[in-house]
């Protein structure tokens, strides 16, 4: 009798591990009956979870570990950036990563830029799922004649003053 080929051989393997497609299931996966008694409070798998527990594992179930940790973030600022600080900083929002900072003057903004590796090594340590990469600090709003961050160079609307 001759040996079988490798195909073959590898066809039996597979029909051997993964059945037969064609014939019926002889080995049906059964599910274990429950033993009478059970389904008493507190039985093997009954155990009470914790609403702490179980609001975790729902945030991070429906993906909000990252706004619920951004807002937190927003919220605890003074403890973040320190009382005298947040006095004269307010965190404007975050956009794509990016934290941005209200600051009450340039001097201020100019300081915090100076903070820049100390707040976000907090940031990194107390709040890792707000994906925070970088903090923008902006001075008082001053009227400008840009009309926005993309604005082309020249005199602007000064250029027809005679």
């Amino acid at each position: 009798m001759a040996e079988p080929s490798e195909a073959s051989r590898v066809y039996l393997r597979f029909k051997d591990v993964f059945g037969d497609p064609n014939a019926k299931r002889v080995r049906a996966r059964r599910r274990p009956r429950d033993e009478t008694g059970s389904s008493v409070p507190f039985g093997a798998g009954r155990d009470p979870r914790g609403l702490g527990d179980t609001i975790n594992s729902l945030t991070l179930q429906l993906g909000w570990n990252s706004p619920l940790a951004q807002s937190e973030l927003l919220a605890s600022w003074i403890e973040l950036a320190g009382e005298e600080t947040s006095k004269h900083s307010t965190p404007a929002g975050i956009e794509d990563g990016v934290l941005t900072v209200q600051c009450e003057s340039t001097a201020w903004a100019t300081q915090l830029r100076m903070m820049r590796v100390d707040i976000m090594t907090h940031i990194a340590v107390r709040y890792p799922e707000a994906g925070i990469e970088s903090i923008r600090f902006q001075g008082p709003n001053a009227p400008s004649w840009k009309k926005g961050p993309r604005s082309i160079p020249g005199r602007g609307p000064r250029d027809t003053y005679g």
